[in-house]
């Protein structure tokens, strides 16, 4: 078990996802200059119940550990950081929230069992882009749908939930699965669903 310093917040981060933010609560201030006179990472988990700011919300007992990669600050003390997800870990306590959040963690590495060859993989990055596309068509903000996936299998499963036009919650799923494996089975099914509701919105039709 480790240390970590926490970042709550409302949207879940992926292993391999940038992350850009603004950090201007004093607590989360004094979390940053933490980090940078010691290891320049902390932990991101998502806001189950509760808003970002003020405290008192609830929390999942899964985090991704982001690592600051630049970062600037304001005159006023603000601070604004990227910040890329490099791994999965699970909360076995959370501390004291004073100065900021902290917990102790405990390593998760994905289970890599499974068939290295699969051809499942390629067909759900497919169904992506053609989702993502038709999504783009319809009207809707989302990531371009030629964007580039890693090469490495593990990261390559983490890229494509990056991208997928999910909901938070599907999006947490993702992230709790055992593996890439899973993680490639259910975003599979996730994208069926997102078929049928863009089906739905666009009046019907072949996508």
């Amino acid at each position: 078990m480790s240390f970590l310093p926490m970042f709550p917040l409302g949207t879940v981060l992926f292993p391999g996802m940038l992350l850009p933010l603004h950090v201007f609560e004093p607590r989360y201030r004094a979390m940053i200059r933490y980090c940078l006179d010691n290891e320049p990472e902390f932990g991101v988990t998502l806001i189950t119940r509760g808003q970002e700011t003020g405290g008192g919300e609830e929390r999942s007992q899964i985090a991704t550990v982001s690592r600051i990669i630049e970062v600037g600050q304001f005159p006023d003390g603000r601070y604004a950081l990227q910040s890329v997800g490099v791994r999965r870990v699970k909360v076995t306590a959370w501390l004291a929230d004073d100065p900021y959040p902290r917990a102790m963690v405990e390593e998760w590495e994905d289970d890599m069992m499974g068939d290295a060859s699969s051809s499942v993989p390629a067909m759900v990055i497919s169904k992506l882009r053609r989702l993502l596309a038709a999504s783009s068509e319809a009207g809707y903000s989302v990531p371009d749908a030629t964007s580039e996936l890693s090469d490495d299998p593990l990261m390559a499963s983490y890229h494509a939930a990056a991208l997928a036009p999910l909901s938070t919650h599907d999006q947490q799923r993702l992230l709790l699965a055992s593996g890439p494996t899973e993680r490639w089975k259910l975003l599979d099914e996730m994208l069926d669903e997102q078929f049928d509701i863009l089906r739905f919105h666009i009046g019907g039709g072949a996508i």
